[in-house]
């Protein structure tokens, strides 16, 4: 048994069109009704699950008439409205029958490269997850264009566990997992069981496979792993026509193939945030705020800073500055410079008095903290 699988708390579980529509014949309900039966059985057990679904534009087409996936955008966004609604109301239909609320997210690239709008996804991700809900992420495909699409959505998914800090990404597909050449053309293909993530050769074996229904192959499943990587997430990719393939490998057992990350969710994270961005302000905070940084690893909180410097945004790198000017760390604000101006020095309980809303009781979350 794989007790780092077992023991994970948060989960992405990723569910390709090939499984949700019955390889293109209509939504498969049954399926549904099952990963929804086990995702269900993860929460009893205290896990937290976040769930990307395909199928949209794949059930639209079946709703439609349609035998071939479209290229045409309009096309594709029509499709999606279609199936977007029947899907979305299957897994709130199952969900409830466990006595689970779900949720529909939809995004675009431009939601997830925009610092502010990345920061709005994952409040509203993590703040479903605390009151016991199970988001249900999808491509925007009715709005999205060919310059901000994904692509695919193990893309997708790799960036809501990025979101998420996830500590898996399970990838359920309609194959056994990764091979070390293409299963269906050479008989002594092997499974790959585990491997690290950022392995060179995994693209290699890969290969380009794709089907008419979906965008995605295992090469994108292997650079979705690669993407989760980054976060700490590891990576399963597996069957998802397995008997309780979802609750067997929770369980620990070996399913499939298992690409590790080599660091933990939120050191990961903290390692991206010191390396990758560039500072664009500086908050002054008095002692007792330096040293509880420091020396406990909280939030900095409003209370703690004296002083604001520089121009930035919700969702911007900003250094820490101690009373004697030195650097205590860096961080992801969750306010403007005009917005910190006015609550510096106060509690968290005056914020909303202050500014009228709330974004978050801290100005930088020490998840969104790096030490230096």
């Amino acid at each position: 048994m794989d007790e780092r699988i077992a023991n994970a708390r948060r989960w992405v579980i990723k569910i390709g069109s090939a499984l949700l529509t019955n390889d293109g014949a209509g939504l498969n309900m049954d399926g549904i009704a099952q990963w929804a039966e086990q995702i269900a059985s993860l929460r009893e057990l205290g896990k937290e699950v976040v769930v990307v679904s395909s199928g949209a534009v794949a059930a639209g087409m079946s709703r439609l008439g349609w035998r071939r996936r479209p290229h045409a955008i309009p096309e594709l966004q029509a499709a999606a409205a279609v199936g977007q609604m029947r899907l979305i109301n299957a897994y709130e239909r199952f969900f409830q029958s466990h006595g689970l609320h779900s949720a529909q997210i939809l995004l675009t690239h431009d939601d997830l490269t925009n610092r502010k709008r990345y920061l709005n996804a994952r409040s509203t991700l993590r703040t479903l997850l605390a009151h016991h809900a199970i988001p249900v992420v999808n491509e925007n495909d009715t709005v999205a264009t060919s310059e901000i699409r994904f692509g695919d959505n193990d893309t997708l998914a790799a960036l809501a566990a990025n979101l998420v800090e996830a500590d898996v990404l399970l990838i359920l597909t309609d194959q056994q997992g990764l091979f070390d050449k293409n299963p269906q053309t050479h008989d002594d293909a092997t499974l790959i069981a585990e491997a690290d993530a950022t392995d060179p050769l995994l693209l290699e074996y890969a290969g380009e496979a794709a089907s008419e229904l979906s965008r995605g192959g295992m090469t994108t499943k292997v650079l979705a792993a690669r993407k989760a990587a980054r976060s700490g997430t590891h990576t399963i990719i597996a069957n998802g026509r397995e008997d309780n393939p979802i609750l067997r490998i929770a369980s620990g057992e070996h399913l499939g193939t298992r690409l590790r990350a080599s660091s933990p969710p939120v050191a990961a994270r903290k390692q991206w945030i010191a390396n990758q961005l560039k500072q664009q302000g500086r908050l002054w905070l008095d002692e007792g705020a330096a040293q509880a940084l420091r020396q406990e690893g909280r939030s900095l909180l409003p209370v703690g800073v004296v002083r604001v410097e520089g121009v930035f945004q919700r969702g911007d790198l900003v250094g820490c500055m101690a009373p004697d000017g030195s650097q205590v760390a860096l961080g992801l604000v969750n306010y403007s410079t005009e917005e910190a101006s006015r609550i510096i020095g106060k509690s968290s309980d005056q914020i909303e008095k202050i500014l009228g809303y709330i974004n978050e009781v801290e100005i930088i979350h020490r998840d969104n903290l790096s030490l230096l």
